[in-house]
């Protein structure tokens, strides 16, 4: 509770120099440093008249956190936080008039405030509590400039006691007095390249010489995925043959499956041991010894399908399908991680173009669209690699929307269950029914929007399009359609038997048998590529595996070759183990009909369509 720092440090506003002065080459050398605002340029010096030594075990100093946030509230923590604001834009050197927010002044704050960002993540609590934080420091630790040859180190804190986080700050070197105190905005990156992309909030530079092409990783790159994720792939087994009429033992710990399951061919028992099928919610790992030790033991995950599953693995092998661009049924998508340059560069080339340049940020392993952001602020995109793995993916522009009677236009999306019943030969199905989530919020209607019979003509559904505004992106019950989880918000369901004549009536020349099978192409696509390839570099061909995957996708507006305008579909995730909530309460059978898909062989009376 101790912030001394008053008593060694000082503020130094730099001002700036006439042509005709004569200026040392030293004083050059700090003019040209970064500064983090538009303002008046700082920096912090030692006056502490003895200096500092980075023996001296009293050389720790607290930084104390202005603000500290999670990033789809800062808009509204602006809005509502007295004095915030105010703050925020003297800190960032942002003019600010009068005593109550103005959007204009949140908007810059909110677009200037990537430059000050620091983040942390707590390791403990929900899948909510541990999305990141974002803090900016006090305006003592905000003034602290970049430099390759820091000064001292700077790193946050979270006090359990008080539960609250700082940010601790020490010297490197011993320090005289008058000694700049700097820190390394790109601590821990060596690559030079690495380092200027990841500085460019601060020193804005072009990387269009660089390559935006991103072709498919080496096969080095999964086999380090597979160590890392500790799985142990199965040995060789034939085929193992049931009699016609055994009833399977099934151990689950999936409520839903204990709850609907009834089929007369499955029982349920409490000892892992006897078996025949392992149910699993979490993910298997040692497939080497049920493969040696139990071989006849089915199991409802595939090894290595984390390459489905896993946002940046997806991106991956979809390249297999539409090379370093990607197929046309997966956004454009770049793993920051590993492929920040050619983003940027890729970004910098669409700024030149005039294209739209709003991309989607989204961590590798988490869904609900936690810690999903859009933007089209290069800056954010950059400093957002900086929090948990990330792939950023071209935003959809041009989705194609939905009439809501009580809403208007508005975004959807539509989740399918596919059943993998074998890798290799490729056996692959969907359940008949589809899930529908919708977006909560649509702009005004545009001038143009259709008439009351809500059928689309070609110009009206043109307008459908336009009418999607790419602001607000803050917005969630605008921009996203997971709505199950937000508390407080309302959920929108459809079924498909009403959703399709009503579909179809919005936009006559695009059947729903006709969009579906574009759909069931890509997926087809997808899961050739997956298996295309020998584990760990594709899904493993392990013959007692067996799965149900549930894939997110949307439909976006595109040109054919020859000039038409289709419905082309974009795959957005593919989830492991997906929540059935939904189509248990809906559809008893669910369950039953999935067990005699996969683990009987039989699809008779079964809701299931194969696609391969």
């Amino acid at each position: 509770q101790v912030f001394d720092a008053g008593d060694y440090f000082g503020i130094m506003q730099v001002e700036e120099v006439d042509e005709e002065e004569e200026v040392d080459e030293e004083m050059e050398e700090q003019l040209k440093k970064p500064n983090p605002g538009n303002g008046p340029c700082f920096k912090v010096i030692v006056t502490n008249e003895n200096g500092l030594q980075a023996s001296n075990p009293d050389s720790v100093f607290l930084v104390d956190h202005a603000w500290t946030f999670r990033a789809e509230h800062a808009r509204q923590q602006l809005r509502r936080v007295p004095g915030l604001l105010h703050r925020m834009a003297n800190l960032m050197g942002i003019p600010f008039h009068g005593e109550l927010p103005d959007e204009g002044s949140i908007e810059q704050v909110l677009r200037e405030m990537w430059k000050y960002n620091q983040t942390y993540q707590l390791s403990q609590g929900t899948a909510e509590e541990k999305v990141p934080v974002w803090y900016i420091m006090d305006e003592f630790g905000s003034r602290i400039q970049h430099s390759d040859q820091p000064s001292f180190a700077a790193a946050p804190l979270f006090y359990m006691p008080q539960q609250i986080a700082y940010t601790i700050l020490w010297p490197l070197r011993d320090l005289e007095t008058g000694d700049e105190v700097t820190r390394d905005y790109a601590h821990g990156e060596t690559d030079r390249l690495i380092r200027k992309c990841v500085l460019l909030p601060w020193v804005p530079t072009e990387v269009l010489d660089v390559s935006c092409v991103t072709p498919e990783p080496p096969d080095e790159h999964y086999q380090a995925i597979l160590v890392e994720n500790k799985e142990k792939l199965p040995v060789a087994i034939n085929p193992p043959i049931y009699a016609k009429d055994k009833v399977f033992k099934v151990f689950t710990d999936i409520q839903q499956v204990l709850n609907n399951l009834t089929h007369p061919r499955f029982v349920f028992t409490d000892n892992e041991g006897e078996a025949d099928i392992l149910y699993n919610f979490s993910h298997f790992k040692d497939y080497r010894k049920l493969s040696e030790e139990r071989p006849e033991v089915m199991v409802n995950q595939f090894p290595c399908e984390n390459l489905l599953t896993v946002k940046d693995c997806l991106a991956s092998i979809a390249r297999r399908a539409g090379g370093p661009d990607g197929p046309t049924w997966l956004p454009r998508t770049f793993n920051l991680q590993t492929e920040l340059p050619q983003f940027i560069s890729y970004f910098q080339q669409r700024e030149r173009r005039g294209e739209d340049n709003h991309w989607i940020c989204k961590p590798w392993n988490l869904a609900r669209s936690l810690d999903t952001h859009i933007t089209n602020n290069l800056n954010s995109i950059i400093r957002h690699r900086e929090s948990t793995p990330k792939v950023v993916c071209k935003y959809i522009e041009q989705p194609v929307l939905f009439e809501r009677e009580d809403v208007g236009l508005v975004k959807f999306d539509v989740r399918y269950v596919v059943l993998l019943r074998s890798a290799r030969p490729l056996r692959l199905y969907s359940y008949n029914i589809f899930w529908l989530r919708f977006s909560n919020r649509c702009p005004p209607p545009s001038p143009c929007a259709p008439a009351g019979n809500g059928a689309l003509g070609t110009e009206e559904l043109f307008c459908s399009f336009r009418a999607f505004s790419l602001d607000d992106l803050d917005d969630y019950e605008k921009h996203f359609t997971v709505m199950n989880y937000a508390p407080g918000v309302a959920l929108k369901q459809v079924h498909l038997i009403r959703f399709i004549p009503l579909f179809e009536k919005q936009y006559p020349e695009y059947p729903w048998t006709t969009v579906q099978a574009s759909i069931f192409k890509a997926f087809a696509e997808l899961f050739q590529v997956a298996s295309s390839k020998p584990a760990p570099l594709g899904i493993c061909d392990y013959p007692s595996s067996r799965a149900i995957y549930a894939i997110d996708l949307m439909l976006k507006w595109d040109t054919s070759r020859d000039g038409k305008r289709i419905m082309q579909p974009q795959i957005l995730e593919v989830n492991f183990n997906p929540d059935c909530d939904r189509a248990c309460q809906y559809h008893p059978t669910f369950f039953n009909d999935v067990f005699s898909t996969l683990f009987l062989d039989e699809t008779e009376n079964c809701h299931v369509t194969r696609i391969v």
